[in-house]
């Protein structure tokens, strides 16, 4: 039996419990005896939280969980591990502490089996023991020593290995009747016809015929209403393109949910696990995998503390994870947040510093294994950021793909203006002088700077050595460590930090307002001030010096290729290649600034929008500086991305936005290319008449979060949990989770929010469906991209009409779409996502209720035709809440595993 007490603590109270039994105990006594004695809890962040100790730290289950089960998921509730135990769930609160104790007794006797996850975990104890965490005691004396050494992560994990280029795909045509046919087999033979899947998957097979012009893809833009089934719909033909061609076709989405979603339905197409991993791959940036040389770094002494503590953890993922993966992947989205994130970020490849075949690990990589892996598959599963920086860079030309389907196609206008805008602020350019000048103090890590990475060749080739050192020399100009404080003192030190310092005095000038709240400053870069003019002039002449030997250094790795010295054998001609691609993509960025800063005291470009920013949060400066957005950033999208396919389908349930199919395409690239793009339509098979309403309801008061946290909470109270939240202020979001989360324990009605638990979104979501009668508080990521069927989610509640925030971007953009029939447009594209959380099948039944007597009827439009609409008092949507879902939510609680 384990001697550690166990802590629990809610919004409804405090237990702790021994072997003795339970007790109820202040906050007081719960900080002094965790701060006295190692407790056992389940999410230390969250209790240290609700006890107001942050710095609370113990045993923590989660922690243990991901020591023994690396790789597994289990939801970071006393339910979900429950679930993963065996264990009865506790009914209440107070059976929670003692609950705890029972789990931590039921993990720990997985070290007395064999099971699947041993091999790694005596050797990783040790060095756990070592660093002072506090389950290593527990855990180092249930393990046996294995008779033979363990592998060490770095031996066990597998090489991925070169093949000769895939051919470009063969020229062949998808007949509709044929993807019909394999939507059939994938839905099953007797599975419920469905008209508007099968149409949809036939108008698909248009995105995958043979193009006929050049730079003019075969473009369709299909919307499909909720539940019609459009995942299966476009892998019909897309998996028999892919089949019948020999090629890959990329599916792009906007959020992670997605790419999980569609790696399992691609089960369906290739039951076998074996097959179904050669045949389709999930891509994602550089910065979601681990970096193994970065692991092997912090575990060798590059981390201290915690950090260290969450490496081995990491290492111990590593060695069973299928792909590497850190965000959204197979490593749990909890563990990161157990250490406050500190340290998780230096784990992966985010600061553009990988040496590629100069790596050690190389042949490991986490990172090639999926570029290669993706180069043979016939379903590779990207993401829109992925598609157009692989696009944009020129990365792995020789396996660009020739089609594409770009599910979430409705975030196409918003991933393309995050893409290709342009950023010429004081963080941005201290990373791109330590990119190239390497560490400028004490600080630990491996980074090295230009010269050290390229040294091999420095000593080969004179004019590169030149353009190394010009770049170096050059890099200096650029702000350095201490740069916010210098312009804050008024001392700015350089070209560059002049510039800066002159935008901040000008943003301040121009957009600072009485009574600031301490949010983010902008203005328009337009009459700028004579400071601004003449700071412009230097700085630009100081990038300009900057660039041209990156430009050089580009070129003479170019010649070495070709000239292949006797050095030169394959992994030194990949790390060449990467050198170049990396320094390219730094020349453009530079290049971009230049063109930017001519627009300062020059003429102004109708293509771009151009504005000055200081980004702060609660008062506290953290960048400063020029930004540029292209007007229409679907313009550069059609060029580098559509135009070299051969066809692409952009999908979605909201595609048309809250407008028409002028607008659809206008917000994909469409009106860029020179054939027109095909339309389809299919509308929801939902009874929408029968399954939702919505209310409007008129006397909550507009700025009262006093009276808005009441109407949260009848709400809440009245739907029995369920609930989803939505607010367009995380302030306002705040306000009223610290007014009623307390209130709703006290009702036994559990509330999560967004940025204000220390937990990540895609965690929360599933903690919120793991539980019918949890309620889950959130802003614009929670509005598009949860996918909740069932009883978990049957109450929408938005607190106000999401107008856009008002900045210099919006303001342009409004002006060139028509004014308030813009604004809109956005707000119904906006409605209709958050109103699509609530129905996802046929036997959903919900209510979105808007807590907005100033809805204005224009907006209705945004929901789905024949749903019942209503502008009724908080008393009546309260009432009427009530009467819709009290069944639904004692269904949902009798579903609910018994104590």
């Amino acid at each position: 039996m384990l001697r550690y007490p166990a802590l629990h603590a809610s919004h409804a109270g405090i237990w702790i419990a021994n072997a003795d039994g339970a007790r109820p105990i202040g906050r007081g006594e719960a900080i002094r005896i965790a701060a006295d004695t190692p407790v056992i809890m389940l999410n230390a962040p969250l209790v240290g939280q609700r006890l107001g100790y942050p710095d609370l730290s113990g045993l923590d289950l989660l922690e243990l969980y991901a020591f023994l089960r690396p790789a597994q998921f289990a939801v970071p509730t006393p339910k979900g591990i429950a679930r993963v135990t065996g264990l009865d769930v506790p009914s209440e609160d107070a059976e929670v502490a003692p609950f705890l104790l029972r789990a931590a007794e039921a993990m720990l006797a997985l070290t007395d089996t064999d099971w699947p996850e041993r091999e790694g975990a005596w050797t990783a104890a040790q060095s756990l023991f070592r660093l002072r965490w506090p389950w290593a005691p527990v855990v180092a004396e249930r393990l046996k020593k294995p008779a033979v050494n363990e592998r060490w992560l770095f031996s066990s994990l597998p090489e991925w290995e070169e093949h000769p280029p895939r051919p470009a795909p063969r020229t062949v045509t998808i007949e509709p009747g044929d993807a019909e046919a394999r939507l059939v087999d994938l839905t099953g033979h007797g599975a419920e016809e469905r008209p508007g899947q099968r149409a949809y998957a036939g108008a698909a097979t248009a995105a995958f015929a043979p193009r006929a012009m050049r730079d003019t893809p075969n473009l369709v833009l299909a919307e499909a209403g909720t539940g019609i089934g459009k995942t299966l719909g476009y892998l019909a033909p897309a998996s028999l393109w892919a089949e019948k061609a020999g090629g890959a076709v990329w599916i792009s989405t906007y959020t992670k949910t997605l790419q999980r979603q569609l790696g399992q339905e691609t089960a369906r197409l290739y039951p076998d696990a074996a097959i179904r991993k050669a045949k389709v791959v999930t891509r994602k940036g550089r910065e979601n995998y681990l970096c193994l040389l970065n692991l092997e770094d912090a575990l060798q002494g590059g981390f201290a503390g915690r950090a260290a503590i969450l490496a081995h953890l990491v290492a111990r993922w590593a060695a069973y994870s299928a792909d590497g993966d850190m965000v959204g992947g197979d490593l749990p989205g909890w563990l990161p947040t157990l250490f406050r994130r500190n340290g998780s970020t230096a784990l992966t490849d985010r600061r553009g510093e990988c040496v590629y075949a100069g790596c050690p690990h190389y042949r490991k990589c986490f990172i090639e294994r999926a570029a290669r892996a993706s180069s043979d598959a016939d379903i590779v599963i990207a993401n829109h950021a992925l598609v157009m920086v692989n696009a944009a860079r020129g990365r792995e030309l020789a396996t660009r793909p020739t089609r594409y389907v770009f599910d979430e196609g409705h975030h196409i206008f918003d991933a393309a203006d995050s893409m290709f805008a342009t950023a010429l602020t004081g963080a941005e350019t201290i990373e791109l002088r330590r990119w190239i000048l390497g560490p400028e103090s004490s600080g630990r890590g491996r980074r090295r700077g230009l010269a050290a990475r390229l040294s091999d060749l420095a000593s080969y080739d004179e004019q590169g050595a030149r353009a190394i050192s010009d770049a170096v020399t050059a890099a200096g100009a650029l702000a350095s460590d201490g740069w916010l404080q210098r312009l804050g003192e008024g001392a700015p030190f350089g070209p560059i930090e002049t510039l800066l310092a002159a935008v901040r005095g000008l943003t301040y000038a121009r957009a600072e307002q009485p009574g600031d709240a301490g949010y983010g400053l902008e203005t328009e870069l337009a009459e700028p001030d004579a400071t601004l003019i003449e700071a412009a002039a230097p700085a630009a002449a100081a990038l300009d010096g900057l660039v041209r030997p990156l430009v050089t250094l580009g070129r003479r790795l170019e010649a070495v290729l070709a000239e292949a010295p006797d050095w030169m054998d394959a992994p030194a001609r990949a790390r060449v290649e990467g050198a170049i691609a990396s320094i390219g993509w730094r020349a453009e960025t530079v290049a971009s600034w230049l063109s930017l800063l001519a627009r300062v005291g020059g003429p102004v470009d109708g293509d771009f929008v151009d504005w000055l920013a200081v980004d702060r949060i609660e008062g506290r400066e953290f960048d400063i500086g020029l930004h540029r957005h292209w007007l229409d950033p679907t313009r550069p999208f059609a060029e580098i991305v559509l135009k070299p396919a051969h066809g692409a389908l952009v999908t979605s349930a909201t595609l048309t936005g809250g407008g028409d199919w002028e607008v659809a395409e206008a917000r994909t690239g469409a009106p860029h290319l020179l054939r027109p793009a095909a339309r389809f339509e299919a509308k929801s098979p939902f009874d929408y008449t029968r399954q939702a309403e919505v209310l409007i309801v008129t006397d909550v008061k507009r700025g009262d979060i006093g009276a808005l946290a009441n109407a949260y909470a009848q709400l809440i109270v009245a739907s029995r949990g369920g609930t989803l939240g939505l607010f367009t202020a995380i302030r306002r979001l705040r306000g009223v989770h610290g007014r009623i989360a307390d209130r709703l324990a006290r009702e036994g009605l559990p509330l999560h929010a967004q940025h204000v638990d220390p937990i990540d979104t895609g965690t929360l979501v599933d903690i919120f469906r793991d539980d019918p009668g949890a309620s889950l508080l959130g802003t614009d990521a929670l509005r598009d991209g949860v996918d909740v069927p069932g009883e978990s989610l049957r109450l929408v509640v938005m607190e106000g009409v999401p107008w856009a925030k008002p900045s210099v971007l919006h303001a342009a953009r409004r002006l060139a779409g028509g004014g308030s029939a813009y604004d809109d447009r956005l707000v119904r594209a906006r409605l209709a996502q958050a109103f699509g959380r609530l129905i996802r099948r046929a036997d959903d039944s919900g209510v979105f209720v808007m807590l907005s007597a100033a809805m204005p009827s224009r907006l209705l439009s945004a929901f789905p035709p024949g749903v019942p609409i209503a502008r009724v008092t908080l008393e009546e949507a309260v009432a009427r809440v009530a009467s819709r879902l009290s069944s639904r939510a004692t269904v949902g609680h009798e579903r609910r595993e018994p104590a």
